[in-house]
């Protein structure tokens, strides 16, 4: 029998809204969540994490330790996530992990994410792939790192191709990296995009050429974070882009549906398509939001536990989540309703369902009232109502009608 979860989940490059439905569903349910805050952007915990969920700094752990994480969501039936920034798939050791964890009695799975290529090149308006100019994309790093790299898989070989590439983890070694290139056959005057923590706050995009790529590292100082794209297709083509063709008739009629949909309410004026009458671009993100709110209903309830349990080393990253409202504002919230403001509990996210609870709960709050005129008057009412009652006879019922005549 199946005891936990484990799911490892590519964030994509950075942005908390760049992640997959099938990640931040996973984020909100999880008990645990392991990230590392050098690599995904904390705004993506923030937005997606349950408000009691474990937050572990992954850059801290040894291998051991993480193992030891897996066996909790084994022994205590856990679900947990291991946070990986861009796509799992490429340099993000999951595989040891995943194989690890394959061998306990738990649910393993993962999450592919957006790679940060493809998101640089969208950030620039820019298809990777031109006609006549590149029909493919070389995905490598350079060599001589820690990793070895296996023959033949050199920059300067892929380069020989002259298609565009995207290289990772090249910042710190630039000038060797243009070596690279230059000898694989890429003119000086080659395009290259940098694309340093793409989809972050402090994205930064350069265009540059092989030529002045060094220069251009050197003077921003982007040792870290950075990718490049090289190759022609970033200048664009000049030739006619892929051709969109209509679907033959066969096809056509093949999309059609072959009876027409049974209505399952009474006609009436036409609704957007889509929920209940929200639009179909709509759908999508609000059954994520709806995944988050049931993840998070423990939470609310229990007002101890709308803390995270933050790891030492991460409690800088949260710290200003609780955002100081005037003096003037809070003093007005105060005088009018005291008990509201009294008994909502701090929150670290503002939702739309937390917002909506918040006036529920003012509305159905009366006012105090500070007059003891206002008590007296009740009072007063009180006792005339008494002696009414007690001066006039209490009226007689009407008999129940009779079968034959509860139809007139």
């Amino acid at each position: 029998m199946v005891t936990g979860r484990i799911s490892f989940i590519g964030a994509g490059p950075g942005a908390a809204d760049l992640i997959t439905v099938r990640g931040a569903r996973r984020i909100a349910e999880a008990d645990v969540v392991v990230w590392s805050a050098s690599a995904v952007a904390p705004e993506c915990i923030q937005e997606h994490a349950r408000g009691d969920a474990e937050l572990i700094d992954s850059s801290r752990l040894t291998r051991e330790e993480a193992l030891e994480i897996y066996r909790r969501a084994e022994r205590d039936k856990l679900k947990v996530v291991r946070v990986h920034s861009g796509d799992p798939s490429m340099w993000s050791a999951v595989q040891d992990q995943h194989d690890a964890c394959s061998r306990m009695n738990v649910e393993v799975e993962i999450v592919p994410g957006v790679a940060a290529f493809s998101a640089a090149a969208a950030a620039v308006g820019r298809e990777l792939t031109a006609p006549e100019v590149a029909q493919s994309l070389v995905v490598t790093r350079l060599e001589g790192g820690r990793t070895p790299t296996p023959t033949g898989e050199e920059v300067r070989e892929f380069a020989k191709h002259g298609t565009t590439m995207a290289l990772y983890l090249s910042a710190s070694r630039t000038a060797q990296l243009v070596e690279e290139l230059r000898a694989g056959g890429y003119p000086d005057d080659t395009p290259v995009l940098v694309a340093y923590k793409v989809s972050w706050p402090d994205e930064l995009l350069v265009r540059t050429t092989i030529g002045e790529l060094e220069k251009t590292v050197k003077q921003r100082k982007l040792w870290r974070n950075a990718l490049f794209i090289v190759g022609k297709s970033l200048a664009g083509s000049r030739t006619n882009s892929y051709h969109f063709r209509r679907a033959e008739p066969v096809a056509r009629r093949a999309l059609r549906p072959t009876a027409p949909r049974r209505r399952s309410v009474e006609p009436g004026p036409a609704k957007p398509r889509g929920t209940n009458g929200v639009k179909d671009s709509d759908v999508a993100w609000w059954a994520v939001r709806d995944w988050q709110e049931s993840a998070r209903g423990a939470a609310r309830v229990a007002a101890t536990r709308a803390v995270p349990r933050v790891d030492a080393a991460q409690s800088q990253l949260f710290a200003d989540e609780a955002v100081a409202e005037p003096a003037e504002a809070v003093e007005s919230a105060v005088s009018e309703q005291p008990v509201a403001v009294e008994a909502a509990p701090k929150s670290r996210r503002t939702s739309a369902a937390s917002t909506t609870t918040t006036r529920a709960t003012a509305k159905a709050t009366p006012a105090k009232r500070t007059a003891t005129k206002t008590t007296k008057t009740t009072a007063a009412k009180r006792a005339k109502s008494a002696t009414a009652a007690k001066a006039k006879p209490a009226a007689k019922r009407k008999p129940a009608a009779k079968p034959d005549e509860q139809g007139e």
